[in-house]
């Protein structure tokens, strides 16, 4: 943009905020900002609003959670996505549950005794699915038909894998030129090419576990997150640098390759780790629910749960945690006075001498023993009507009951057009965009299901040769 340019579009700024243009705009002006947010997303009716994505088509041949999840951002905001499975069996995740409990939804026809389980939910929503075998040569063909048709693929087979069957960025980019690929794995390139990953080993090879527990002072030791968090987190980045790469491609014509290490994404969540190392030779330890930046700024147990009588043991034991911030002076001289304890705010009126450890423990322990004949309920109450900062550590039922997140939408149900009422929370838990926001269509579909959509609409392959396809374990 040239200066005259820049200069233009100030004015034109400058001239659309003189005022409203109609009595409806005005009262949209005059209305508290709440009000104006609750109108803009306008939760409940995102349907009626375009798709961001709409004209876009992606493949997905992944698997598990990581690079599924990627791709499945992409269809929540609107892209026509093609997750290809292997024939009868589909993506492994499929076949997990909590604890192995028993599958819920069906999987195949060919398997009626049998179902995708719970472990699939959440990162293949609103794709279309079908199969494909890539090991045998008659599913060559296929499988460029479908690139020419799409514009990108996401994989995370072995490094190398695709490329070795002649159908990875190399050789997809002779057919389509435009053509974004993506490879999520382990470790990509490098001295360790050829190891797989989860999401345990994204943890603990980027060092996040080292940091993630308490310390062996306090009967801790390195602790992984309960949750794939790396999954989850590494598949947004993945999405990002599609989007980017859309981006480029609009303004170049030209297609690109994205590599993405599930290991090294998750070196990024060490935040000053590895500076702090390379600057002071200081290796960080884990500090488990208290922080070494800012005190009181962490997660203290109270004495009483706020369910004592409920018979689900989550509900009856578990409620017993509360987050709390007071690291200002100010605040942590209310806290002091609350717990009744105003030697310890003589002892730790800067904040450079409380965030120390020697006085952290001192702090916390305080602060426990205050708590030790209240509830988690009654400890959130006092703190919050002195001012400051307090909160329960929620579970899942207590999410699933918040006014918050009901009011936002961030869970919901739906209704699904297979499965009918099912509790949702994928897209919507994803930010809010009031013109073209994300939508939660369905939650997955059977292996194969889409195939006749896909092969015969949308390629034109006869039924005949479906069937033969079919028949012959190709699809």
């Amino acid at each position: 943009m040239n200066d005259k340019e820049h200069q233009k579009m100030k004015v034109c700024d400058f001239e659309e905020l003189k005022g409203p243009k109609s009595k409806e705009e005005l009262d949209e002006m005059k209305a508290p900002f709440e009000e104006y947010c609750k109108k803009a997303f306008d939760v409940g009716n995102e349907f009626v609003k375009p798709d961001a994505l709409k004209g876009i088509r992606w493949m997905s041949t992944t698997m598990y959670i990581f690079t599924p999840h990627s791709v499945c951002n992409l269809a929540e905001l609107g892209a026509e996505v093609v997750k290809v499975e292997m024939p009868r069996m589909g993506d492994p995740m499929r076949h997990t549950s909590p604890f192995n409990e028993a599958y819920l939804y069906p999987l195949h026809d060919t398997r009626p005794m049998s179902g995708t389980g719970l472990g699939f939910t959440n990162a293949n929503s609103n794709e279309y699915y079908i199969t494909l075998d890539y090991h045998v040569p008659e599913s060559k063909r296929i499988y460029y038909d479908l690139v020419k048709m799409s514009d990108g693929l996401t994989e995370c087979y072995r490094h190398g894998t695709f490329d070795r069957w002649k159908q990875g960025y190399r050789h997809l980019l002779e057919i389509n030129p435009r053509f974004i690929y993506v490879w999520g794995g382990g470790f990509g390139y490098g001295p360790k090419i050829f190891g797989g990953s989860y999401d345990i080993l994204g943890q603990a090879h980027a060092g996040l576990a080292s940091v993630t527990g308490a310390h062996e002072d306090f009967g801790g030791h390195a602790t992984k997150a309960s949750n794939w968090c790396i999954d989850w987190y590494s598949g947004s980045q993945i999405t990002t640098a599609i989007l980017a790469a859309m981006y480029w491609r609009h303004k170049t014509g030209l297609g690109t390759m994205i590599e993405f290490s599930q290991v090294q994404a998750a070196t990024r969540c060490l935040g000053y780790a590895a500076p702090l190392y390379g600057r002071f030779g200081i290796v960080r330890q884990r500090w488990g629910n208290w922080d070494t930046q800012l005190c009181v700024h962490g997660i203290i147990m109270t004495g009483k749960t706020d369910y004592p009588d409920d018979i689900n043991p989550q509900m009856k034991y578990e409620t017993r945690y509360v987050m709390l911030s007071a690291f200002g002076d100010a605040d942590f001289k209310d806290l002091c006075n609350i717990i009744k304890k105003p030697d310890l705010y003589s002892s730790y009126k800067g904040h450079k001498e409380r965030v120390g450890a020697p006085a952290q423990i001192a702090i916390y322990k305080a602060i426990e023993d205050w708590a030790a004949d209240k509830s988690r309920a009654e400890v959130v109450r006092i703190f919050k009507e002195a001012g400051l900062l307090a909160a329960p550590v929620m579970n899942d039922r207590e999410v699933y009951e918040s006014d918050h997140y009901r009011q936002r939408g961030t869970v919901r149900w739906n209704d699904d057009p297979l499965f009918g009422d099912v509790l949702v929370h994928s897209a919507y838990s994803s930010g809010l965009l009031s013109k073209t926001p994300r939508k939660h269509k369905w939650l997955w579909r059977p292996v194969g299901a889409d195939n006749v959509k896909i092969y015969h609409e949308w390629l034109g392959y006869p039924m005949s040769k479906i069937e033969e396809m079919y028949n012959k374990n190709i699809i």
